[in-house]
């Protein structure tokens, strides 16, 4: 079974200093994909905007400037407030987001209760593969060890 740990909130998208509108969204962590975030915007289109980037970039992000690239978080304070500021940037555009840094450390917070750092690897449900793929292996009707009759990889296009 797999935990999902979900949070609405409105963020602010920053159109000049002077001015940013409001726009909803869903922050979204699942056990299953332990080491990502994934970012539902909700715009008004028929379509969200997804995004997904590494829980351990948000973290970071709260404390200090974190990330290169498509996706980079700092901390800032506007008007005595505490914020995340979240820039992405892709071939359609760029963005810059404000976040309410306590409504975010505290959805962080409850995801890092459920997967503490460094144990995400224990989420993904690779032992259990494994598990099954040795004792399909060592079973005795699990058929020919070689599907091609040989004891050798037939050569490319073969």
């Amino acid at each position: 079974m797999h935990t999902v740990v979900e949070r609405e909130l409105e963020l602010g998208l920053v159109l000049s200093p002077e001015r940013t509108i409001p726009v909803p969204a869903r922050l979204t962590y699942r056990t299953d994909d332990p080491y990502a975030v994934h970012v539902i915007f909700h715009i008004g289109s028929d379509s969200p905007v997804h995004w997904t980037f590494a829980r351990e970039l948000l973290v970071e992000g709260v404390f200090r400037p974190s990330g290169e690239g498509d996706v980079r978080v700092w901390p800032a304070k506007r008007d005595g407030r505490s914020l995340v500021c979240v820039a992405l940037d892709s071939p359609d555009g760029e963005a810059l987001l404000e976040a309410p840094a306590g409504a975010v450390s505290a959805w962080l917070e409850r995801t890092l209760r459920i997967v503490p750092p460094g144990s995400e690897g224990t989420h993904l449900g690779l032992d259990k593969g494994l598990t099954a793929l040795l004792a399909l292996a060592s079973r005795d009707d699990a058929g020919p060890n070689d599907p091609w009759g040989t004891d050798e990889c037939p050569e490319p296009g073969a």
